[in-house]
């Protein structure tokens, strides 16, 4: 039986908000109400701007990506037990997971996938889901069409380049030099360097643009569409015809991405990893451009994880 704390380490963002309000503190360790769960979190995914969206809500605790251990549930839960090692995208509009323990959905919970360790799992979450729901949801991406990734080796990039070439798509990324070999890796069949080369210079029209980069690549891109093809962006609104869309949590959908990932068809992509009384130098490098895969807070040390 998990014993669970009366109160726990979280990380909070205090009023009026942004990187200097972020403080590393003890309260009080929430219980599950009817239809959620307590987590163990092991580990905490960050994204780039995330402390801009609780601004109505201070104090609160940021980050929604978690990867941990079910430490309590419910009456009304009744498939999950204590001790399931889980993962999965909270809900935006409560509380985060950058703490020790975390109520979350039952509902939005899904079994952590085994190939991948709590860190590499946390990573999976909002990004895959981003991209699983970009290119399949949004995009209707099928077998055999063509489709250009901007950002392909970036958080969301890089797990829609993997995930087009699942589908069978011929898949197109744009990365900058030092993202070139990666989106190569990863599966693209071409990378233009968006450093050396206007990418309508150098590829031949596609059925899907799936932008995460936004600004000027997203502006060029409805020029490399084929007739009927489609525009979908997780970045910003585009100006003229196009889909944006803000990810969603999905359980069904986190169960697939976890099969791939233990058949060995989906990777995760840590950038970097920060123990949780560390989440101010994680936030910042989250801010930081460059980077090649998700900052992700250690809440749980290698030797505990293996619980999990």
């Amino acid at each position: 039986m998990t014993t669970v704390p009366a109160s726990m380490n979280a990380i909070r963002l205090h009023p009026p908000g942004g990187l200097d309000r972020l403080v590393h503190e003890r309260i009080d360790t929430p219980s599950p109400g009817p239809g959620e769960t307590l987590v163990h979190v092991h580990a905490a995914a960050i994204t780039r701007n995330e402390l801009d969206w609780p601004a109505d809500r201070l104090p609160a605790i940021p980050s929604y990506e978690l990867s941990g251990v079910v430490a309590a549930t419910a009456p009304d839960v009744d498939d999950l037990t204590v001790g399931d090692a889980v993962y999965a995208l909270a809900d935006f509009e409560r509380d985060g997971v950058a703490a020790e323990y975390a109520v979350v959905a039952a509902a939005l919970l899904a079994a952590k996938p085994q190939a991948l360790d709590h860190v590499e799992s946390a990573a999976v979450p909002l990004a895959a889901l981003s991209a699983w729901q970009g290119l399949f949801d949004h995009g209707g991406l099928a077998p055999g069409e063509r489709v250009l990734i901007h950002g392909a080796a970036g958080g969301v990039g890089s797990f829609a380049v993997q995930l087009a070439r699942y589908r069978g798509a011929y898949v197109i990324g744009t990365a900058s030099t030092s993202g070139v070999e990666i989106a190569r890796e990863l599966g693209a069949d071409e990378v233009v360097d968006n450093s050396k080369i206007r990418f309508e210079e150098a590829v031949e029209r596609v059925d899907l643009v799936f932008d995460t980069a936004g600004g000027e690549l997203l502006e060029r891109s409805p020029m490399i569409l084929r007739d009927g093809g489609r525009l979908v962006t997780v970045a910003e609104q585009p100006s003229g015809e196009g889909v944006y869309f803000i990810v969603e949590p999905n359980r069904e959908q986190l169960v697939e991405i976890g099969r791939l990932a233990d058949a060995g068809k989906l990777r995760s992509l840590v950038d970097s990893v920060y123990p949780l009384g560390e989440a101010h130098a994680a936030f910042e490098r989250s801010m930081r451009p460059g980077k090649r895969g998700k900052v992700v807070l250690r809440v749980v040390d290698e030797e505990s994880e293996a619980e999990g």
